[in-house]
């Protein structure tokens, strides 16, 4: 069984190309043009990338489920449409989806940066989570490797999915340690094929959102995840500043749904810690 799953991580890239080849209608958005919500409307179809993993989106035998999937196909029902899902595991092309109008929104937990409120309009926040450094657990009480405080990060290679907003955290974490952390992005990945990297040797260190990787220690308990990286933050979706309607009709609605009984238990079916699937 967690052999199988582990094999699961290594192919989700596959698996995301095929689910949105199939997911996609045949009607091209128009590139270079983010929409606001009344062209949205009209075509009737909400436009929205994520990334294909054990907390966002995900198949589950037959069925599509994940934490933000749920959470947009409510919002694109209460609102009358239907919702395209491209799951694209780069942080950078989520961003470049965006600003070319292939999607409408980056229905991901976006942590909010000074650098990203520069280039995206962020909803109000959806969920807390932070950062953590994923590695394999001591052999010895003298294991070199394991890292037992942010100190032992000094000269430590951190592989994390490109274009992360951990990465700024990162650098940022170097100068409070007064030493140098150096940081390796990887393009091909998304954070789970990363952990499971970690996990058989090929690499030593990642970083990625708790929430993922707890889930992931359901099956790879040689894994150590108790390093923090960040403190416990807010995390939201993503549109283009040339999207405001829409900013302003996702913000409304997810004041009046978090408070309801719906997010409640889509929340707690993902998130509660010790929930495994």
């Amino acid at each position: 069984m967690k052999k199988t799953k582990l094999l699961n991580y290594l192919i989700l890239g596959i698996v995301a190309v095929l689910i949105a080849t199939f997911l996609l209608p045949k009607k091209e958005s128009k590139k270079g043009h983010p929409r606001d919500y009344a062209e949205i409307a009209e075509e009737g179809i909400l436009r929205a990338a994520t990334e294909y993993n054990s907390i966002s989106f995900y198949v589950d035998g037959d069925t599509l489920s994940g934490f933000h999937y749920e959470l947009i196909e409510a919002f694109a029902r209460d609102h009358g449409l239907q919702v395209a899902i491209t799951p694209e595991m780069g942080f950078d092309e989520r961003l470049e989806g965006l600003a070319e109008g292939r999607f409408d929104v980056i229905a991901y937990g976006i942590l909010a940066t000074s650098e990203l409120k520069d280039s995206l309009l962020l909803t109000t926040p959806i969920v807390l989570n932070r950062q953590v450094l994923v590695q394999r657990k001591a052999t010895s009480p003298d294991d070199s490797l394991f890292v037992k405080s942010q100190l032992d990060l000094a000269g430590k290679t951190l592989n994390v999915v490109k274009g992360s907003p951990s990465i700024l955290r990162i650098r940022n974490l170097g100068n409070e340690i007064g030493d140098t952390i150096y940081i390796q992005e990887i393009d091909k990945y998304g954070p789970e094929q990363l952990i499971a990297l970690v996990a058989h040797g090929d690499i030593d260190y990642a970083v990625c959102d708790e929430s993922i990787a707890r889930q992931a220690v359901n099956s790879l308990p040689q894994i150590d995840i108790n390093t923090a990286i960040s403190f416990t933050q807010f995390y939201s979706w993503g549109v283009s500043k040339q999207s405001p309607v829409l900013l302003d009709s996702l913000n409304t609605w997810l004041d009046r749904f978090r408070e309801g009984k719906g997010y409640q238990k889509i929340y707690k079916k993902y998130y509660l810690a010790g929930k495994a699937r």
